[in-house]
């Protein structure tokens, strides 16, 4: 990554029933909106190609649902897999950050962002939060504030287990498109820098 090119961002997710796949979106629109030059990877239909992609990424946003409180099965085999990566540090001083979805309002969601940060650890990744103030936390809040559900590791979303992907919360499309921003223009700053260095 050059100060002159635009940073590469990859958004590799597993979505059960589509409302990741949304989030996945609308991280892809925040990121591509600062800048980013964005490619989704769906984890648990990866091609050669896309690793080649991750390879090449300045920066990989991971996403997934999370079930029984971690991520979900199909994102842990593709965890599992990144060890190739892990042997050559293939992936040392790129950027990292997550996001994930439950039905419940906590639903163990930081023990999912906090299995991407040790993913992202052990590759020598440089984690980027999500860089917000809790919302939705006074009498004067609204569920419509970004952060409604006050996660600081990266972004959380919540919907509700009889409705679809449509419905996922405005809000929580808002801060995804926030973190891909963040992570962005995290990647420019980086970039800066190591251009005078």
């Amino acid at each position: 990554m050059t100060a002159t090119t635009a940073p590469v961002v990859s958004i590799a997710y597993h979505s059960g029933f589509g409302h990741t796949a949304v989030l996945a979106e609308a991280v892809r629109a925040g990121a591509a909106d600062a800048g980013a030059e964005v490619h989704l990877i769906k984890v648990d239909d990866i091609t050669d190609e896309q690793w080649a992609t991750l390879d090449r990424s300045d920066a990989i946003v991971f996403g997934s649902p999370t079930y029984m409180g971690t991520a979900s099965g199909a994102f842990h085999v593709f965890a599992e897999a990144t060890s190739k990566r892990w042997f050559g540090e293939d992936w040392r001083d790129k950027l990292a950050a997550g996001f994930t979805n439950s039905a419940s309002k906590s639903g163990d969601k930081l023990h999912t962002l906090q299995f991407f940060q040790t993913l992202a650890a052990q590759h020598g990744m440089h984690w980027v939060n999500l860089g917000l103030l809790p919302g939705w936390n006074s009498s004067t809040a609204s569920e419509n504030d970004l952060n409604r559900l006050g996660f600081f590791a990266g972004a959380a979303a919540q919907s509700n287990t009889d409705e679809g992907p449509e419905a996922v919360h405005k809000a929580d499309l808002a801060t995804a498109e926030h973190l891909g921003r963040r992570v962005t223009e995290t990647a420019h700053q980086l970039t800066r820098g190591r251009a005078t260095a």
